[in-house]
């Protein structure tokens, strides 16, 4: 069983991510703000992250700046979830360290192919 670590700070988006991926056998955590992920991740070092970019305290990007910081996460692999739907800005996301990017509103089964794959390649070299 995989473990993954939800930081969205939106109670519906969190509940549907979070029904999902119980539903597919995965143990779930989850933080509301970017200070609660960061902890939550060095406290239970899950198997991936999927991080919002738009969070009340610290942004998504500087959440994924601190932990790529720690070399012992090297291993671990981090996908931005994200409405921004401009291009240029997804490919800014991606470039700035995420993993991936998985766009909202999420789509069900595209999300489930880029946990899964995340899972199972760890982190884009």
């Amino acid at each position: 069983m995989s473990t993954i670590l939800i930081v969205e700070d939106n109670a519906k988006n969190m509940k549907l991510v979070r029904d999902l991926l119980q539903h597919h056998g995965h143990r779930t955590l989850e933080a509301d703000t970017g200070e609660q992920g960061y902890a939550l991740a060095l406290r239970e070092r899950p198997d991936l992250v999927l991080m919002d970019i738009q969070l009340p305290d610290v942004n998504g990007d500087t959440v994924l700046a601190r932990i790529r910081e720690d070399a012992s996460f090297d291993a671990m692999p981090v996908l931005a979830v994200s409405a921004s739907v401009m291009p240029d800005e997804q490919q800014r996301i991606v470039r700035s360290g995420f993993d991936g990017f998985i766009a909202k509103p999420i789509s069900i089964k595209p999300f489930l192919a880029a946990v899964q794959r995340a899972l199972e390649q760890g982190r884009a070299k």
